[in-house]
């Protein structure tokens, strides 16, 4: 692939994660601190307090390293991007998509959730809680029906095969 395409393709990713999971992850938190909505409720001094950090730390470092990978495979297997308005073009079926639907999602929600961890914060939290309801919404409206559309049998055998959210143990070889 020549230089100019792999900044293209680069470029392209980099506008989605901005737009996209960079508002969940970084621009709702920050808006709810100036808000003053519980932010930061904080833990305890001592043991909890650096627990709930250690926590947070590695679950959004988790989620960080699961976004990396999905949108790595968008880009290499789907020959798209997570935007809507730039989507895959192949149905990526490989890696963590073996297990579970929508990885990325997932991978979002626990970042915002190692951020609620690190700082106490049930704001954060109720945050993530309605980010899964808002995606869970769109999935079932948008997402999927689109996907069916767009993969046809493929998606259908696929979706039959792979659950939404909670992963399945064995990989799916389809």
């Amino acid at each position: 692939m020549p230089a100019w395409r792999r900044l293209l393709m680069a470029l392209r990713h980099l506008m989605a994660i901005l737009l996209l999971p960079f508002v969940v992850v970084v621009v709702v938190p920050r808006a709810l601190r100036a808000a003053r909505i519980a932010f930061d409720t904080r833990w305890a001094d001592g043991a909890a307090a650096w627990l709930g950090h250690a926590t947070g730390a590695l679950v959004f470092a988790a989620g960080l390293a699961m976004f990396a990978w999905c949108v790595a495979l968008f880009g290499r297997v789907g020959r798209g991007t997570l935007a809507p308005w730039d989507p895959t073009r192949r149905l990526v079926a490989v890696g963590p998509y073996r297990h579970v639907r929508n990885p990325m999602i997932s991978a979002v929600v626990a970042m915002v959730a190692g951020e609620a961890l690190f700082l106490g914060s049930a704001a954060l939290a109720a945050w993530g809680a309605a980010f899964v309801l808002i995606n869970h919404a769109y999935f079932l409206l948008s997402e999927e029906p689109g996907l069916e559309r767009r993969f046809d049998d493929g998606y259908r055998a696929y979706k039959q095969a792979v659950p939404r959210w909670i992963p399945r143990r064995r990989p799916w070889d389809g």
